[in-house]
């Protein structure tokens, strides 16, 4: 992978700049600079944060640096090749925005819309003015369209390229690892999915979104229904922390990336809460954020009676031994019966102790003596049969016969 630095002056930045409000893509830079392919997040910068950008460089500061790559094509041999334009009669190289797409917006909306403006704080009145580009007097103008921004142009394969954005993903409005997995891995199957998953007003977030967490803008839909639907492919990986790459979602983007849409995609989502509908019933704020397609893949073909789980569902719901941030697991504890799950209630440190001197430190079942933190608080009669979280229902057992009690439950 080769790195190269260059300077880029403001004047020749905004040169051709242009917006597609119909499909979300922006270039710049006589249409050199793609700043927004069709795929990327759409502009999130608020008021304070462009009136920062635009300030920077109205003063002459240093504004962070910005990461360009440059732009491929497969030729007829199937080798990539730097993709070029001709301008002026010169063939030159063409580049897509790696880091930096919100700040180089902010700087060409200025200067080339006149509705647009900044806060501009005055010291001596201490106050902020609204100032327009088109009312500056030509000098100040100059001093923004003269501004060179600093800027490192990557060139390497896809997996150097994502290595390298996490590194130097820093500046600017950070942004998420689905983000920039998108910028890996575009095309026309992207572009489409993300109309459905990530847009403001998309399908997924006007039908769905009250069973998923997280944003569709900041493409936590999109990550979602990409690891959903990589395990029913059998698409394997271990998942990492939230700052690293998903090897499933990284894997399943390779794989789909030259599809021509993304409707089977599509068809899958709504497949699974087609299945949550008529499995679950009506919806309960605890169904927000369940892993649905996880479940759904698990035990889409089970003969599961819908009658039966709504009774279930009802008994669970209302019982306060489940712990409350532990609700939305009430779904996979009906399909698959684990109760760790749930997180139960336990005995406090006052019971068992009670428990321990009435049973003069003497297991329940073995009545071998133990010291104290030797021994477990267990319910005599279980949760799954009805037992409360009660000093009447507590006794202390010796490990072994604590184990021993919990696989005869089991």
């Amino acid at each position: 992978m080769t790195i190269e630095n260059m300077q880029l002056r403001v004047r020749d930045l905004i040169r051709g700049f242009k917006e597609d409000i119909i499909k979300g893509s922006v270039v710049a830079w006589d249409g050199r600079l793609v700043v927004r392919p069709e795929y990327q997040r759409e502009f999130i910068y608020d008021d304070a944060a462009q009136s920062k950008v635009l300030n920077t460089v109205r003063n002459g500061f240093p504004l962070n640096i910005l990461y360009f790559v440059k732009r491929k094509e497969t030729d007829t041999n199937g080798d990539e090749i730097v993709t070029t334009m001709n301008i002026d009669g010169e063939d030159v190289e063409t580049y897509e925005v790696l880091d930096g797409q919100q700040r180089i917006i902010s700087i060409c909306r200025y200067c080339t819309n006149p509705s647009v403006s900044v806060k501009v704080y005055r010291p001596g009145l201490n106050a902020f003015d609204d100032v327009n580009f088109n009312n500056l007097t030509q000098e100040q103008k100059d001093v923004i369209l003269d501004y060179e921004l600093e800027v490192y142009v990557c060139d390497g394969t896809e997996d150097e390229k994502l290595d390298w954005f996490n590194v130097i993903n820093i500046a600017g409005m950070k942004l998420y690892p689905q983000e920039i997995r998108n910028a890996m891995y575009h095309g026309r199957w992207l572009t489409d999915a993300k109309s459905k998953f990530s847009r403001p007003n998309c399908v997924a977030k006007r039908k769905y979104s009250k069973y998923l967490k997280g944003a569709c803008e900041r493409q936590d839909y999109l990550e979602t229904v990409f690891r959903w639907h990589a395990e029913a492919e059998g698409i394997v990986g271990r998942l990492k922390t939230p700052e690293e790459k998903l090897p499933q979602v990284v894997a399943y983007m390779q794989k789909h990336r030259d599809d021509a849409n993304a409707d089977a995609l599509w068809e899958y989502f709504e497949n699974v809460f087609k299945w949550v509908e008529k499995t679950f019933g009506k919806y309960d704020r605890t169904m927000s954020g369940v892993e649905w397609g996880h479940l759904y893949n698990a035990h889409k073909d089970d003969d599961l009676d819908s009658v039966v789980i709504a009774g279930q569902l009802k008994s669970l719901l209302s019982d306060d031994e489940i712990a409350r941030g532990c609700r939305k697991n009430i779904y996979e504890y009906i399909l698959e019966g684990d109760e760790k799950v749930l997180n139960l209630r336990q005995f406090d440190e006052q019971t068992k102790r009670l428990k321990y001197n009435e049973q003069g430190g003497k297991c329940a079942d073995c009545g071998k003596s133990f010291d104290f933190d030797k021994m477990h608080g267990d319910h005599i009669v279980p949760w799954s049969k009805g037992g409360k979280t009660i000093s009447s229902n507590c006794q202390m057992l010796c490990r072994k016969c604590n184990v021993k009690k919990s696989n005869k439950d089991d």
